[in-house]
């Protein structure tokens, strides 16, 4: 089988690499010759260096779309425009395509699922999310016999090593942000790894294939790590949690949350031990009971690996169908039905919450006659020991397992107290139980 390549970047040049490498291994697995044909990128001259004189080279993708040495063609340009436009007139022209692309899957997912359908060609797209942990194929195929209860992961490897660098070397964000940076693991806008939006684009494609949904970004609540405060990342260590910033899906009867946030997770947790830019995702089934999957998250090779992964099982198909015998979303396209997503506000969660008082006598009186009045417990209080250059010391606790909208009342009431002096710091807690 014959693979055009889009995009001959970090994830393009690793794949060209596994194919070459690896080709008899492959060969060996699959019974196929699968080699690289075709190669399209703007910058022809720097791909020429990579793949050398043998295979041709050109800078219009549609030349690749439309050639007939091309069976499946690999989407590695990213983003939503363009790459869209190609996927869309790649499958039209019945050849299957394979795309690392989450933003393209989670946002217009529904639309090339079913033109992959209508041409009996597939989508493959296991390089979307998690780079090299195959979670797609485990949610999809290994825990197909299992109802999904959650899933609940590490899945920004940008976000997971700056929280690292806050954590064990006591860096703020903005300097651990800028080392980031300076090592390659975040981009020079790092918005959409800080703010959360690469993890929910991730967690949406994950939930509709873990509860047989639709695809649906927008029903994703996202809340960065950009005002995350290093004191937050300390004193949660004081209380036996570590702080990641998890996306989480969760299904009960005909419900649904999908959420990204920052988290504290109990530090007797194995995920709460995934460091640096690695990724980890936890899957519970209500028979397999909670999974764990971890390894590289991004990077050539390991993106590369689920590729070509991709490229084999299609390759292997082939030699039954054209059409995949394993629905693109893991539930049969019939059976894809909507549930209720919840709000925010209707998620029950425990709560971390930091509050910064005027220290009167009274004070910590105050603050349990507003949970009590809610009927709200504290399972945890800390109140800080008065230092000479802080007479307003820190209080942080942990409520019992309330609605989000609970706790926002509480929060109103004691931040109208005159004792206070700034906003409440409020962080959600998962057990991952």
């Amino acid at each position: 089988m014959n693979v055009g390549l889009i995009g001959v970047g970090t994830v393009g040049g690793g794949t060209y690499k596994v194919l070459t490498e690896n080709f008899q291994e492959i060969f060996h697995k699959t019974g196929i010759e699968i080699k690289v044909t075709l190669v399209a990128d703007k910058n022809v001259a720097l791909a020429k260096q990579l793949v050398g004189t043998s295979i041709p080279v050109v800078s219009d993708a549609l030349e690749l779309i439309d050639s007939k040495e091309v069976d499946i063609v690999v989407e590695l340009i990213g983003g939503t425009g363009i790459a869209k436009d190609l996927v869309k007139q790649a499958l039209l022209n019945g050849k299957h395509v394979v795309t690392a692309n989450k933003a393209l899957i989670a946002l217009h997912g529904k639309e090339l699922f079913a033109a992959a359908e209508n041409n009996n060609v597939q989508l493959a797209y296991e390089a979307a999310v998690a780079g090299g942990i195959p979670i797609i194929k485990a949610l999809r195929e290994g825990l197909a016999a299992n109802k999904i209860e959650w899933v609940a992961g590490i899945i920004n490897g940008t976000t997971n090593y700056i929280l690292t660098e806050m954590k064990e070397n006591n860096l703020s964000f903005d300097v651990a942000l800028k080392q980031a940076q300076e090592l390659g693991f975040a981009e020079a806008d790092p918005t959409f790894d800080i703010e959360g939006v690469d993890a929910a684009h991730k967690i949406t494609i994950m939930a509709s294939i873990a509860f047989g949904i639709p695809i649906n970004f927008d029903g994703v609540f996202v809340e960065g790590i950009s005002n995350l405060n290093q004191k937050d990342i300390t004193y949660a260590e004081e209380l036996g949690y570590r702080i990641k910033l998890l996306a989480i899906a969760k299904s009960e009867q005909d419900s649904v949350e999908i959420r990204v946030h920052p988290t504290l997770i109990p530090e007797k947790r194995l995920v709460a031990n995934v460091s640096g830019p690695m990724n980890a995702v936890l899957v519970k089934g209500n028979m397999v009971g909670p999974t764990l999957y971890y390894g590289a998250g991004a990077g050539a090779e390991p993106t590369a690996s689920a590729v070509v992964a991709d490229i084999i099982d299609i390759a292997r198909q082939s030699k039954i169908s054209t059409k995949s015998l394993i629905p693109s979303l893991g539930f049969m396209p019939n059976q894809i039905k909507n549930k209720k997503l919840l709000a925010i506000e209707e998620v029950w969660s425990e709560f971390y919450l930091r509050l910064t008082m005027e220290n009167k006598s009274g004070l910590l009186a105050k603050i349990t006659n507003i949970f009590a009045n809610h009927k709200i417990s504290i399972d945890a209080l800390v109140h800080k020991e008065v230092q000479e250059d802080n007479q307003d010391p820190d209080i942080f606790l942990v409520s019992s397992k309330v609605q989000e909208h609970q706790i926002n009342k509480v929060i109103k009431e004691i931040e109208a107290l005159p004792e206070n002096k700034d906003k409440i710091i409020k962080l959600r807690i998962e057990e991952l139980k």
